[in-house]
């Protein structure tokens, strides 16, 4: 019996011992099985995640940020222990002592899903167990995943010190409003930094990664609450905080930026505008889309924020001038449903929803606004977070719509979205009234830059930013018309013509395969022979045509594309008055090398990008500082700065065009516009029909320009020239500019012989001539300037012209360049004109 019963239970010992075993090789099998073919943890080691880039101000300031997922990395040592032991405490209590999986918490986890049958289905994974899933497995719900997680967890904590761990995790989480990381979670619901975070605050972020959505602090409040101060008992069971510190965290109610407890952290930033996007568009190119959105970059602009504002409201200025010239109302062509506006809640949650342009501050700042009533001699208006008070009544008086056509029934409905913006006194800024406002569809472009740097200091794409993303600063291609001159006068110029030259103004008729073309000067008068300066001064079509002729067209396109204007220029005569299609961008980059002596200068808007290890990985300016690494220089010397740019153009060149274009401000087509402290040169611009209007122009160290059509080319009528709509643009924005950055007069070479010439005539004056037609031109060293010989590109002079003298002067002959002669002035007799071969 004794033998039996021993054999029973030996028998039974046995199978437990082989079951034993079959179990272990069975689980074994699993675990190689599965664990054979996991990723390398290795790669959590080089561990770069998504992170923001940032671009920064000269002052170092955030201006704007881009992100796809919105994260910033900050290490195990910088993230404070409360934050830590809240996020053990909701999520994983044992971390410290566990070997990558907690056994106990799953059997837990297993009995309470079997008790409910399956209702309370909870998660067991350890934070080590989420890494992995995180970093190197798929997010399916499934025992294979399981089982992987658990040998990679395994294998981590051999790897791995534990607040690495929790390094990674607390980095790479989602907590919810587009939030990865905890740092971007504590600026995204209490606007604060790790460090600033109260007990309860860190405690509601432990909440979030279950799940953000059912935590929202606006509309699960209470469900929020119960769970933060579940965290937080956790967090005083374990250990983490005293007794005093949990009662009063408890005590204290959540408060958040979605509940508007704290302002949002966007509002700290200035609105996205053309300069920052324009930064994103270029850098992605460069690096990368990846790389810029998800490689923290630190990217240090070159904006100039007082004049970025001055640039834009300078434009917008002049763009609503010409709007309301027009007389006519468009509005915002958004509407509210008129079922909502007998209540003001209702009426403001619409307001709210409605797309409409929130980054105009031209005079005041522009408001979304919904018509309430219309009556005849006023309207009621609802405002966008502003309350009504009788000092400033919600209404606006008939005066205010004198400017357009018809009354406030011909042009309002109950229920309209328009803009609005307070019109006050100049002197003290005393409230006057409401006055209405709106985008208007003419549009244009402003930019500035530094001269010998490069660097842009403004650019203002558009009316409006949030009205249109369109930046016609640099993706807008338009016809320069007459402000392209310069580049036909330079290629003149450094082929051997001085500012003195003369050149015929007469009629040309070329056939083209579409036709004759006969170009017209905007005056539709001619002028007969005239020097080069006048010529520019004065913006003669004809003369330029002529010239371009002269000095041929292959060498004005290398001109431009040896400028940058074009990439590749049509070699057609009409090209030599602006009718291809170029940017502003590249007009301003342009005109900077006449003014800083010809020397190849890039436009750029950054000055450096960083990348998340500080490193830098561009840098725009590549001169060279010789005496920067010295302890101490001579008192009053500066250090030496050697720079290696490209000289494009003849120095003296330079200087005889900048001196052109200087008369132009002075008695050209822009001299009732503008009017600066600090000489200026510049250059007009009007298309045909005005469907183009321009000015460009720069001090001694500051180029811009302005750019002013319809994005649909249409003709805006004879007072938008170039000299009347945009110079006063460059005019308002350079006023300001001067008094911050100065300007003086433009260098000299040291070579220049200078000889006073008849501005009308070009003939040579004495050296004691004086008067308003006395213009001192410098010319090259050892250079004989020859008078009496007239330019006209081969096309025959037309007699019997009714020509037009700068001055009154007598008919006379001229020698043309191909030896003839020909006769001009009032007694000319009719003769025939040549054709060329524009087609």
């Amino acid at each position: 019996m004794l033998r039996f019963i021993m054999s029973f239970f030996g028998g039974i010992f046995s199978m437990l011992c082989l079951g034993l075993a079959m179990a272990a090789l069975g689980l074994g099998g699993i675990f190689y099985m599965y664990g054979r073919d996991l990723p390398s943890y290795d790669t959590l080691a080089q561990y770069t995640p998504k992170t923001i880039s940032r671009i920064y101000s000269g002052e170092g300031q955030i201006i704007d940020e881009f992100a796809v997922e919105r994260r910033l990395f900050t290490p195990a040592e910088d993230i404070p222990d409360m934050v830590k032991q809240a996020f053990i405490s909701a999520e994983d209590k044992n971390f410290y002592t566990h070997g990558g999986y907690d056994a106990g918490g799953m059997a837990a986890a297993l009995v309470a899903a079997v008790k409910s049958r399956g209702e309370d289905v909870r998660g067991a994974s350890t934070i080590t167990q989420q890494v992995m899933k995180n970093f190197l497995l798929d997010g399916s719900r499934s025992v294979e995943r399981k089982i992987k997680e658990i040998i990679l967890a395994t294998r981590i904590e051999g790897a791995m010190p534990k607040d690495k761990i929790l390094e990674l995790y607390l980095n790479e989480i989602f907590l919810g409003k587009n939030s990865y990381g905890v740092t971007a979670a504590s600026l995204t619901y209490f606007n604060k930094s790790l460090s600033d975070l109260t007990v309860e605050e860190a405690a509601y972020l432990a909440v979030l990664p279950k799940a953000p959505s059912d935590y929202d602090p606006v509309r699960q409040y209470d469900r929020s609450i119960a769970r933060r101060d579940f965290v937080l008992r956790e967090m005083w069971e374990n250990g983490y905080i005293e007794d005093a510190a949990y009662e009063t965290a408890k005590a204290t109610p959540l408060r958040t930026v979605q509940s508007g407890d704290y302002e949002s952290f966007r509002s700290e930033l200035p609105p996205r505008d053309y300069f920052t996007d324009e930064i994103r568009r270029q850098l992605s190119q460069n690096f990368g889309e990846d790389e810029f959105f998800s490689g923290g970059l630190a990217i240090r602009a070159t904006v100039d924020a007082d004049l970025q504002v001055e640039a834009a409201h300078a434009l917008q200025r002049a763009l609503e001038s010409y709007d309301r010239g027009q007389g006519t109302w468009r509005g915002t062509g958004k509407t509210i449903d008129a079922s909502l506006l007998g209540t003001e809640a209702d009426w403001r949650k619409a307001l709210a929803e409605t797309e409409v342009p929130r980054d105009i501050t031209l005079e005041n700042e522009w408001f979304p606004a919904v018509v309430l009533e219309v009556g005849d001699a006023n309207m009621r208006v609802g405002i966008e977070g502003v309350e009504e008070t009788e000092a400033e009544p919600h209404t606006v008086p008939r005066d205010d719509i004198a400017w357009m056509k018809g009354s406030f029934a011909d042009n309002f409905t109950a229920g309209d979205v328009v803009l609005i913006r307070r019109m006050t006194q100049d002197s003290d800024g005393a409230f006057i009234r409401w006055t209405l406002r709106q985008v208007p569809q003419v549009q244009g472009a402003f930019m500035a830059m530094d001269v010998n740097t490069g660097r842009v200091l403004a650019m203002q794409g558009g009316f409006s930013y949030q009205a249109s993303v369109f930046n016609r600063a640099t993706q807008a291609k338009r016809q320069p018309g007459s402000s392209f001159k310069p580049f036909v006068f330079a290629a003149a110029l450094d082929s051997g013509y001085s500012p003195a030259t003369v050149v015929v103004d007469a009629p040309i008729e070329i056939n083209t395969p579409q036709g004759v073309w006969r170009p017209q000067n905007y005056s539709n008068k001619f002028y007969g022979p005239t020097p080069l300066r006048t010529g520019i001064e004065q913006s003669r079509n004809l003369m330029t045509v002529r010239l371009a002729q002269e000095v041929g067209i292959d060498i004005v396109a290398n001109y431009a594309e040896k400028f940058g204007v074009y990439d590749h220029m049509n070699r057609v005569l009409a090209a030599s008055l602006g009718s291809d299609e170029t940017t502003l961008f590249k007009m301003v980059a342009a005109y900077a090398m006449f003014a800083n002596g010809g020397e190849r200068v890039e436009p750029t808007l950054v000055d450096r990008v960083q990348d998340r290890y500080g490193n830098t990985v561009y840098r725009h300016d590549q001169r060279v500082c010789e005496d920067c690494q010295l302890a101490s220089l001579p008192s009053g010397e500066a250090p030496r700065i050697t720079s290696n740019r490209q000289r494009v153009m003849n120095e003296i060149t330079a200087y005889q065009l900048t001196s052109m274009m200087e008369g132009v401000v002075k008695r050209g087509t822009a001299k009732n516009a503008i009017n600066l402290p600090v000489p200026i040169a510049g250059k007009t611009g009007t298309t045909n029909d005005e469907k183009d209007a321009w000015f460009v122009g720069f001090s001694s160290n500051i180029v811009a320009g302005c750019y002013i059509g319809f994005d649909n080319p249409r003709p805006m009528g004879k007072s938008a020239s170039g000299g009347g709509i945009c110079a006063p643009v460059f005019n308002a924005f350079m006023g300001k500019a001067i008094k911050k950055y100065g300007g003086g007069a433009f260098h000299v070479p040291a070579d220049c012989q200078f000889i006073n010439i008849d501005r009308f005539s070009g003939a040579r004056l004495g050296d004691g001539a004086s008067g308003d037609n006395v213009i001192a031109e410098c010319f090259r060293p050892g250079e004989e300037p020859i008078f009496g010989i007239t330019f006209d590109g081969g096309f025959a002079m037309a007699a019997d012209l009714p020509l037009v003298d700068e001055v009154p002067r007598a008919a006379r002959q001229v020698t043309t360049s191909r030896g003839g002669t020909a006769t001009v002035g009032p007694k000319a007799t009719f003769g025939t004109l040549s054709s060329g071969g524009l087609y």
